[in-house]
């Protein structure tokens, strides 16, 4: 498994390979970098930092150091109300980058919590912005993932800003199922690692709404739902619901 391999040992073109998976592959290795720059970036950043479950990677209010790019692992960003109450704004998986809601204020916004036993490589933006400033085509990657990163996030809001309930828990489904797909995994079998509490916080519903509608959607045949392992029988029923949402 990746998360076993000891990365400050490989070769470059075996980092290339670990990393093939990861926001790191466009930040570290875009077409044209030399080993040398290869070999700067790699002493500038560090890998597989472990965080355990339930474990912050960082806090609203912290000073902003570095950027995390979650090499495995699940994390939930969110932040708390005035009367205590946490609201959860996104929900991140390996190969997505972290901490880019500190870069206007130099502090954290949210804070970004561990679903499950993770890894992230830790890129200090200083030395990192230092470095593409001398390495325009790092630069230019930098700012691809950073904009695809601040895209997804406002096309989710957008998707969900006029939807019912049945049609936002599909969306949140097919979008889940797109990002494993992306990273090799199954798109129609996986594992929630949220609970339904914080999905309805993410989605604007309440546990019991997030509930009923799974249990809908199995009645239906649309899914199969055991515990938190999903498995989707017919997406084409739940891209239906978005398409009639469209078509309103």
């Amino acid at each position: 498994m990746i998360q076993n391999i000891q990365i400050r040992e490989l070769t470059p073109r075996h980092l290339r390979q670990s990393c093939s998976n990861c926001s790191l592959r466009e930040l570290c290795l875009p077409i044209g970098l030399t080993p040398d720059e290869m070999q700067e970036l790699d002493t500038i950043i560090t890998q597989a930092r472990p965080i355990k479950r339930g474990e912050a990677l960082y806090r609203a209010g912290e000073p902003f150091k570095s950027l995390f790019a979650i090499r495995v692992g699940f994390f939930k960003a969110s932040v708390i109300s005035e009367d205590g109450r946490e609201q959860v704004t996104g929900f991140h998986m390996s190969g997505e980058l972290m901490g880019m809601d500190a870069i206007s204020s130099d502090f954290h916004t949210c804070d970004a919590i561990a679903l499950e036993d993770s890894e992230v490589c830790e890129m200090p933006f200083g030395e990192i912005e230092e470095l593409a400033g001398d390495v325009p085509i790092l630069q230019r990657h930098l700012y691809k993932v950073m904009s695809r990163e601040i895209v997804r996030d406002h096309g989710v809001m957008l998707l969900l800003g006029n939807m019912k309930a049945e049609e936002r828990l599909a969306a949140f489904l097919l979008n889940l199922s797109q990002r494993f797909a992306i990273r090799g995994y199954s798109s129609s079998s996986f594992h929630l690692r949220m609970t339904r509490e914080e999905i309805g916080s993410y989605l604007g519903l309440k546990l019991e709404t997030v509930s009923r509608t799974l249990s809908k959607f199995q009645d239906q045949g649309f899914i199969k739902v055991q515990n938190r392992l999903i498995e989707i029988i017919d997406s084409d029923s739940l891209k239906k619901l978005l398409n009639n949402c469209h078509g309103e």
